[in-house]
């Protein structure tokens, strides 16, 4: 079960209806497939969901409440269905509350085959399923929910960014990794959480910081309390700083656009090349570009034009959706390009087909070469908390050199960022991040408390 999605959360002393829409609509790069929101009135969660856009799915939609919480989604289980769509509404013994996840749990399977074994019934192919299940008995167990969220996080193995709504209380939790991003921003007495920071901005509130690994931060009408569980070992996803995050958000103290920015500048170091321009993979390339030109003296320009109204196509369900985006997104602008020396900078090559497509489209456009640069180290093995990329063998970098990759995808030469590269244009400690889709240094490995 793996999912790439974003989380949002608001309690305010006015209705937080249009503020979660606007909150989801700023995070909706990190899921297309389905988006849904629950918000609490008097007492009762009502939760409107479905699949589509968030314009879409809240189209002549109005929900009241004070409270309130919502999920963009991106699902790549077998099942692209609205009831695996988020929040999910959870009522037990206890009364009830709605939960939105980010991330992946990697001993999902094995869970939910323990619960079910124990008469727990499951309604989605979802793993957000399997932590509302454990928040509920360790609820039941306990008679405290922080408590139950506590003890259920132990239990639980892989990455998770949570908000949860019960009642007119509002919480949010993060991995004891510190995974996927989660962030708190206030204002007067408007309290949000956000899986980045771009949610906050939209809506005038200011950044507090961002929320702790192993942290469960509660919020009641003004009181505001934090708990911290068991510690872990911290590992920020790099490929957030790459790729997944918007350009103008900040992750964990670190703005994505200045790392990008970094990054396009490691790159005119370490692939220095003579050309006559640099022009980016638009958008996920922009940034880098940018910091490329400026670091080489080499012009930036735009050699492919991008339709607007075309989603991410890494982030489309299978390699056919992806292959009919490329061709109606990207068109060359052969003024630019005709008779130049190009240098095209992206942010990362998965299975190789875009670019080679790419440089085929820039050549035909009249460009002599094509140089490419990708920001991102090679990508070799799976991830396995909350990323797209769950087989060895979708990795054109796992089975070839970059040597052979120029000479499959078409480029005159071709030059990724090295991981020190990475390293120093992300600006944390190697200690604290995630790159085990590079090295094949999985963090996660402790054994778990069984059920």
């Amino acid at each position: 079960m793996r999912e790439k999605c974003a989380v949002f959360g608001i309690t305010s002393d006015s209705d937080v209806f249009d503020s979660i829409y606007k909150g989801l609509y700023s995070l909706q790069h990190r899921g297309q497939e389905s988006a849904g929101m629950a918000v609490c009135s008097k007492g009762r969660i009502r939760i409107h969901k479905g699949m589509g856009l968030v314009s879409q799915v809240f189209n002549s939609v109005s929900l009241d409440g004070k409270c309130g919480i919502g999920h963009v989604r991106y699902s790549t289980t077998g099942l692209s269905e609205v009831e695996n769509a988020q929040p999910l509404l959870i009522n037990y013994s206890k009364g009830s509350f709605a939960i939105a996840h980010n991330g992946q749990i990697v001993n999902a399977a094995e869970l939910k085959s323990t619960l079910e074994s124990r008469g727990n019934v499951f309604t989605t192919t979802s793993d957000t399923e399997v932590i509302a299940h454990l928040i509920v008995r360790e609820h039941i167990k306990t008679d405290d929910l922080v408590a139950g969220i506590r003890n259920a996080m132990g239990y639980l193995k892989g990455s998770y960014s949570l908000t949860l709504l019960h009642g007119n209380t509002l919480i949010a939790v993060r991995d004891p990794s510190g995974v996927r991003p989660l962030v708190y921003g206030k204002s007067g007495d408007t309290h949000v959480f956000a899986s980045e920071t771009c949610a906050l901005d939209v809506l005038d509130i200011d950044l507090v910081r961002d929320i702790k690994p192993s942290e469960i931060m509660t919020i009641t009408g003004s009181k505001v309390r934090s708990d911290i569980g068991k510690a872990g070992k911290v590992s920020h996803c790099m490929f957030e700083y790459v790729y997944f995050a918007r350009p103008d958000s900040i992750l964990d103290g670190k703005s994505v656009y200045e790392v990008r920015k970094n990054l396009g500048a490691v790159l005119a170091k370490e692939g220095k090349v003579k050309a006559d321009l640099v022009i980016p993979v638009p958008d996920s390339g922009i940034t880098q570009a940018v910091g490329y030109a400026r670091a080489s003296n080499i012009p930036f320009g735009e050699g492919l034009m991008k339709n607007r109204y075309i989603g991410r196509t890494f982030i489309l369900p299978d390699q056919k959706q992806r292959d009919i985006g490329v061709k109606v997104k990207l068109n060359p602008i052969r003024s630019e390009l005709a008779g130049k020396d190009i240098i095209l900078v992206d942010d990362s090559i998965v299975r190789g087909t875009t670019i080679k497509k790419l440089i085929h489209l820039l050549k035909d456009a009249g460009a002599k070469k094509v140089h490419v640069r990708i920001s991102c180290p090679p990508l070799k093995f799976p991830c396995f908390y909350g990323i797209d990329m769950q087989s060895r063998k979708e990795f054109i970098a796992a089975k070839k050199t970059v040597e052979e990759i120029r000479k499959e995808i078409g480029a005159d030469s071709l030059v990724y960022t090295s991981i020190k590269g990475l390293l120093t244009a992300i600006g944390l400690p190697v200690t604290s991040m995630c790159m085990a889709c590079l090295n094949e240094d999985y963090p996660l490995t402790d054994p778990q408390t069984k059920l």
